[in-house]
């Protein structure tokens, strides 16, 4: 795998914005490391970071360049701060920038596809919430996401904690029923006729967003999308996340290589 700390102007946000990306390597020799690739442009998961984090704890707190290289993913790991992956009411335009900005400049950067069956998105906490709205908002552009302990509902969150979100929203009571709000926009790809994403979701029953996640499987099942879900014992930590994000590479559908 190639490993890259890559900074680089955003245009949504107006500052240098950062990102670590690891690429598939079809290593002959290399000792201990598995590798493979699928051809000239890579299978791409956008891996989300959540509220007190930033690009670098992916590649801080697992493995995930070991786990990745063996089934030739590229993986994009960008940072939004505190945004909760919004177009914020006092600050940058984190949601403009995650949808649309930043997989095009990655693109352009890097050899990764465009195509629909070969883009996912995960996450864990806020972020497990960033890559299950990237998938259901943009149905058309995303296969797979996987949400990790994720921060699901967003209405009961903000109305609890308000002081975590007075600079996203402007006012928390319009949540609900909006496109920040998944149980809204799961109801509107239920009712599409287009391909729905594959969605994964787990959570450790010890996990202070633990009823958030049973709210989020029960309503999404009743819809009848395409969820699978995993809960054990574990609570809001890096052996969980270490752990489970290789249950997640897994899960992903990846075409069979040529």
């Amino acid at each position: 795998m190639a490993f890259i700390d890559c900074h680089f102007y955003s245009d949504s946000l107006g500052v240098s914005a950062s990102m670590h990306v690891i690429l598939p390597q079809a290593a002959q020799n290399q000792i201990g490391l598995a590798s493979a690739v699928y051809g000239k442009k890579h299978p791409t998961l956008y891996l989300l970071h959540g509220l007190s984090d930033d690009h670098t704890i992916w590649m801080r707190r697992t493995s995930i360049e070991r786990y990745a290289s063996q089934l030739g993913i590229a993986v994009v790991m960008p940072a939004v701060n505190r945004s909760f992956y919004a177009d914020m009411a006092y600050g940058p335009k984190y949601w403009t920038f995650i949808s649309e900005e930043l997989p095009a400049l990655a693109r352009s950067f890097f050899p990764l596809a465009e195509e629909r069956e070969l883009n996912y998105a995960a996450g864990l906490s806020m972020g497990g919430y960033g890559a299950m709205k990237l998938a259901l908002t943009h149905p058309d552009r995303f296969a797979a996401a996987a949400s990790l302990s994720g921060a699901l509902d967003i209405s009961d969150r903000a109305s609890n904690f308000p002081d975590d979100f007075k600079l996203i929203y402007a006012d928390v009571s319009k949540i609900k029923g909006s496109g920040d709000d998944l149980f809204y926009l799961a109801e509107q790809v239920s009712g599409a006729t287009s391909p729905s994403p594959k969605l994964y979701q787990c959570c450790g029953t010890e996990d202070f967003l633990y009823e958030d996640n049973v709210r989020f499987r029960d309503y999404f099942r009743k819809l009848g999308l395409d969820l699978t879900y995993e809960e054990e014992p574990g609570e809001h930590e890096w052996g969980y996340w270490d752990r489970k994000i290789q249950n997640v590479l897994n899960w992903l559908p990846l075409p069979a290589r040529s």
